[in-house]
């Protein structure tokens, strides 16, 4: 099982703990895309490889450094080669598997915007992976069919989001929120895309900005990793007093901030999936997603990344308590948290037909 990110490590626990209950525990490889402690993430109660393929600005690279790295480990062929994602250590790491003969198995296949560019690279990477690996976890119908209609020939399976099922675990260890203070409305804002590098974030900052304006508006923005981004955010947005600057933070530490918001802006994948699980409005700073199943349940609408947008469709929910109610009802679109046991389920299915078939004594008439 390759992780590299930490939204990998996130999806990717649950698919471990399922597996090890079938008796299947997984090695885990990290590649070093993002710095990862195994035990922050209860990844290491199996053997842990460290690839050290550290994150690049050039993600092409990134995947050659992985695949380089990995292959060598394959000589001796695991059964199975588990990539979870669209990052360039999922790719990697499936092309080694793709070199070495190793079956691949992609966690969370089928997500498409059917454009090249939003998202890049992600959208050719997840495409590449799914057009050669055996086994296809299609977290939606919506995703299953995209790959259907592009005649992936591994199998597919409808299984749900691993994500659910991660989110779901950690609200039930997480108190319950405290009361909503009516007099101030809470955003919470992520940004991080690489097609909004540049005049992206120079305009969702203006938004914020004018929208801090305003005294009952609080706005907590979460810093990401990447220091390009968040250096160029933390020059745009410091100083404003009703805007708070927090550091990169755990996932539970994120959860409770989402569930503390009125509405959050936000470009990311997990958090498309998590706010409608949540019930928290969710204004998705992108053009075009491939997560469409929000945008059907009414939980989440496209906004993009210019700023009148951003400042009319906020304004919008802040004034109307009415949509703003209607947005906030939870909703379950991406599953129902036991995604990681149905994938577990059929890896143990898959693995052991697959040795059947390898064990079984070759028969022939005889002449």
């Amino acid at each position: 099982m390759v992780v590299g990110t930490r939204p990998e490590a996130i999806k990717l626990k649950p698919v471990a703990e399922a597996l090890s209950k079938q008796g299947l525990a997984p090695a885990i490889i990290l590649t070093g895309q993002h710095p990862l402690a195994p035990e922050e993430w209860g990844l290491n109660r199996t053997p842990v490889l460290h690839l050290g393929c550290p994150g690049e600005e050039d993600p092409d690279s990134h995947v050659r450094k992985v695949t380089a790295a990995l292959v060598p480990w394959l000589g001796d062929p695991p059964p199975l080669l588990v990539v979870q994602g669209d990052t360039s250590s999922a790719l990697g790491a499936a092309l080694a598997g793709f070199m070495a003969g190793v079956p691949v198995a992609h966690v969370e296949a089928g997500l498409r915007t059917h454009d090249p560019s939003q998202p890049w690279p992600e959208e050719g990477y997840r495409i590449a992976v799914d057009a050669q690996a055996d086994l296809l976890f299609a977290p939606t119908d919506h995703a299953a069919k995209n790959i259907a209609r592009e005649g992936a020939p591994g199998e597919i399976h409808v299984t749900g989001n691993t994500g659910i099922d991660a989110l779901l675990a950690r609200v039930a260890m997480l108190p319950m929120p405290r009361p909503k203070d009516r007099s101030l409305s809470k955003i919470l804002v992520t940004c991080h895309r690489r097609e909004s590098w540049g005049d992206g974030l120079t305009e969702i900052a203006s938004a914020l900005v004018t929208l801090a304006s305003d005294p009952k508006v609080h706005i907590d923005f979460v810093l990401h990793p990447n220091p390009n981004v968040a250096n160029r955010m933390a020059d745009l947005l410091d100083r404003r007093s009703n805007i708070v600057l927090r550091k990169p933070c755990s996932h539970a530490a994120l959860i409770g901030l989402m569930r503390e918001a009125d509405i959050i802006l936000s470009d990311s994948g997990g958090i498309q999936e998590e706010a409608p699980a949540l019930g928290v409005p969710l204004l998705v700073l992108r053009d075009k997603t491939e997560r469409p199943e929000g945008l059907e349940t009414g939980n989440m609408r496209l906004v993009g990344t210019a700023a009148e947008n951003i400042l009319s469709e906020t304004r919008l929910l802040l004034s109307d308590p009415a949509t703003l109610a209607a947005m906030a009802k939870p909703a379950f679109p991406y599953g129902d948290g036991h995604a990681a046991p149905r994938i577990a389920a059929v890896i143990a299915q898959w693995l052991a037909k697959r040795s059947e078939l390898t064990q079984r004594p070759a028969t022939g008439r005889s002449a």
